[in-house]
Parts: C-alpha cells; sequence; structure tokens
C-alpha cells in the first residue's frame, strides 16, 4: 500500500469537540494544481463559518491514518489522529465539597496577572540552546560552569504556595523577550508548586513505527 494524495474525508465534527489528546503529528497541506487549490479555498471557508473539521483517512508511508484536516488562513493543516486504543482514560480523583474562597481568589489573580497573548517565538527548547552553548565553549576552549540546579522544597500547606507564587510576581517577570541571542538567565517566576502525584509509567515502545510523509508531498509543521 503505497503513499495516497487523496484524503477521505468521511465526516464533519465540530472542532471543539475533536480532544487535543488525539493529535499526533501537524503538517502543512498544499494543493496539487490549480483545480485543487480553488477547492482548499472553497472547503476550507465553508469549514471555518460552520466551525468544523474535517475526519477522514490518508495512507502515509505504506500505513493507513485517521486524520483531521482544518482550515487554516488561506490554506489548510492535517494532523495525524491516535487510534483510541492509544489514549489511556483518565483516572482522576473525585472532588468533593466546595472550593476555598481565599485560595480561589489567590489563583485568579495569578492567572489575570500572567494572563498575555499567545507567541510562538517563546516556544524555546532551552535544553536544545544549552547544549549548543555547551559546544560553542568546548570549541573555543572557554571553561564550562555547570549550571546551579534549585530543588524547590516540598509543599505542605497549599495556601503558603500560593501566596508565595503571588510574592514572587513581578512586572520583571511577565515581560516577554524581545529578541533571541545567547540564554539569559532564567527569570521565570517559579513554579506554584501544587502537589501533585508523582511519576508515569514508561511510554510503551510502539507496535509500528511513526508514520512518516513521502518526499515532496507536504511539508510537515
Amino acid at each position: 500500500m503505497e503513499s495516497s494524495k487523496v484524503i477521505d474525508l468521511e465526516m464533519f465534527v465540530p472542532r471543539a469537540e475533536v480532544d487535543p489528546v488525539y493529535f499526533n503529528s501537524p503538517y502543512y497541506l498544499y494543493p496539487d494544481g490549480q483545480m485543487a487549490v480553488e477547492a482548499i479555498r472553497v472547503i476550507g471557508a465553508a469549514m471555518g463559518e460552520s466551525g468544523v473539521a474535517g475526519i477522514g483517512r490518508l495512507t502515509m508511508s505504506r500505513r493507513e491514518r485517521m486524520v483531521m484536516v482544518e482550515p487554516r488562513s488561506t490554506g489548510m493543516v492535517l494532523i495525524t489522529l491516535r487510534a483510541a486504543d492509544e489514549v489511556r482514560a483518565p483516572q482522576f480523583s473525585r472532588a468533593d465539597g466546595a472550593l476555598d474562597a481565599e485560595m480561589s481568589a489567590i489563583a485568579r489573580t495569578i492567572i489575570e496577572r500572567r494572563t498575555g497573548k499567545s507567541d510562538p517565538s517563546m516556544f524555546r527548547d532551552r535544553y536544545q540552546e544549552a547544549l549548543r552553548e555547551l559546544i560553542e565553549a568546548k570549541m573555543k576552549g572557554l571553561p564550562i560552569k555547570p549550571p546551579a540546579v534549585e530543588t524547590p522544597a516540598p509543599v505542605i500547606d497549599l495556601m503558603a504556595a500560593l501566596k508565595r507564587s503571588l510574592a514572587q510576581e513581578t512586572p520583571a517577570a511577565r515581560a516577554m523577550p524581545k529578541k533571541r541571542g545567547r540564554a539569559a538567565p532564567d527569570r521565570r517566576q517559579r513554579a506554584l508548586l501544587l502537589p501533585v502525584a508523582g511519576g508515569r509509567k514508561e511510554k510503551e515502545e510502539p507496535a509500528t513505527k511513526p508514520a512518516t510523509l513521502a518526499p515532496n508531498e507536504r511539508r510537515r509543521v
């Protein structure tokens, strides 16, 4: 079964109903020919007006995959979907009783002070940045100092943790970086220090290799 260039859309669903936990890999869709350009524009506009996404199937690298297609500007984005048996059901504990009013007020204040506009340029891989700096330093023969690792204290009192997070909030901590350069000192606000269950099961080895796109078909996001 070879890779195909045709997406078989089986149904349209409200975009808000598709849970992101099923998302796998995103790709930009590029039309093949003038007729496909017009088709993508017309279908994309209709989908955008209706607030829906298309669910269908596509053969990628000899493997049939469930996919979701949604309009994006004047084009479309395709996202491969995980199968239902690849996503475990959540096992959240049951919450009983009313929320503490003071803690809720502090949490809302922290959220309001941190709320801003989404900026993809802030999505940085600090591990890769630090690795590049380490390689450059070694090539230049510069001394290498291991970064200081700060271990947060265990949370005993949730109210105290929220108040401490609120006290640490400063205008400088909320300022967005304006340009990229060498990694600046980490000025991010410390975590909220909320107690959560630690550890998770190691990811099982997938039964099949991840699907990849055939050359010259579409570019991965």
